[in-house]
C-alpha cells in the first residue's frame, strides 16, 4: 500500500479557528521522494496546514488522508519537528529522555521503556550525530543542536513521512546548513515537508518550492514566478538569481545601455 499511495493528500480544504478562515480550498498531495518547501508570509496559514496535516485541526470543508487511511488513523506515520521549543533551562531533563518521548506513541499507557525502543532512541541520536550527547542536559545544547535532537525526537517514532515547523529559526548559518544537508539526507528514506519564511535557504535545498498565504500556489516545481509571489505576499517582491547551480528564480533584466 505504502508503495503506491501518496504519503498525504489534501483535498479542497478549508480550515481555521472560530470563524476565522486561514486556509481556503488547499489542494496539495506529498509522494514519495518528495522534499517540498513551503513558504509565505507571517499569518499566512503555514502552521495551521501542518496541523491539518497531522490531525490536530479538524478541516471545515475537505479531506486529509495520510497512506490512504484518514488522518486520525494514518498520522502515526508521520514524524513532526515543530518551532523553536521555549522551555526552562534549568529543568534536569537530559537528551535521551527527550529523544526518548518519540517513542510515546508507539506503546501503550503507562508501559516502560523496552530494549528495542532504547534501540531506536540510539539509531535516532546516531542519525543526527548527537549520541555522544545522550546524557547531556538540553539546555547545554546550542540552538542547532536543539534542533537536531528535536529532529532525532521525531525520528525515533520511526515516520515515513516527515514534517517540519521553521526547523533553522534562530540557528546561525553554518548550523543551518548541517540541519538541511541532514534533511536532504533523511530524504532519501521518506519524503519531507518544511515550512519556512525564509525563501533563500529553503530554495537552495529542497526539490520544488510552494507558496501560501490562505490559498496554496504549487505546482511541484522549483521555479517560482514573480506574479506567484506577488500573489503571496500581497506586495512586489524583488527575486534573486542565485547562479549555477542553484538557480531557482529568474534574472533581473539587465539595465539599460544608461546604467540607470
Amino acid at each position: 500500500m505504502f508503495a503506491s499511495s501518496p504519503a498525504i493528500e489534501v483535498r479542497h480544504v478549508w480550515a481555521g479557528y472560530d470563524r476565522d478562515p486561514i486556509l481556503e480550498e488547499i489542494d496539495f498531495v506529498v509522494n514519495e521522494e518528495d522534499f517540498i518547501g513551503i513558504i509565505g508570509p507571517n499569518g499566512g496559514g503555514k502552521t495551521t496546514l501542518l496541523k491539518v496535516m497531522l490531525g490536530l485541526l479538524r478541516p471545515r470543508r475537505g479531506e486529509v488522508r495520510v497512506f490512504d487511511r484518514p488522518v486520525a488513523k494514518g498520522r502515526r506515520f508521520i514524524g513532526y519537528v515543530p518551532q523553536s521549543i521555549e522551555f526552562d533551562r534549568e529543568f534536569p531533563v537530559r537528551v535521551r529522555d527527550v529523544v526518548r518521548m518519540g517513542r510515546l506513541g508507539q506503546r501503550r499507557l503507562l508501559q516502560r521503556y523496552t530494549v528495542k525502543d532504547e534501540e531506536i532512541v540510539d539509531r535516532a541520536l546516531d542519525r543526527v550525530e548527537m549520541l555522544d550527547f545522550a546524557k547531556t542536559p538540553i539546555g547545554e545544547l546550542s540552538g542547532g543542536q536543539r534542533q537536531r535532537v528535536y529532529i532525532a525526537r521525531a525520528l525515533a517514532s520511526e515516520p515515513r513521512v516527515l514534517l517540519l515547523d521553521e526547523p533553522t529559526a534562530s540557528v546561525d548559518p553554518k548550523m543551518q546548513t548541517n540541519i538541511y544537508e541532514l534533511l536532504n539526507e533523511l530524504n532519501e528514506v521518506m519524503p519531507i515537508v518544511i515550512v519556512s519564511h525564509d525563501l533563500g535557504a529553503i530554495s537552495t535545498y529542497v526539490k520544488t518550492i510552494g507558496c501560501l498565504n490562505r490559498r496554496l500556489f504549487y505546482h511541484g516545481e522549483k521555479q517560482i514566478t514573480s506574479e506567484v509571489l506577488e500573489k503571496t505576499y500581497q506586495c512586489p517582491v524583488d527575486l534573486i538569481a542565485h547562479g549555477v547551480p542553484h538557480r531557482v528564480f529568474p534574472e533581473h533584466p539587465c539595465c539599460d545601455d544608461s546604467g540607470s
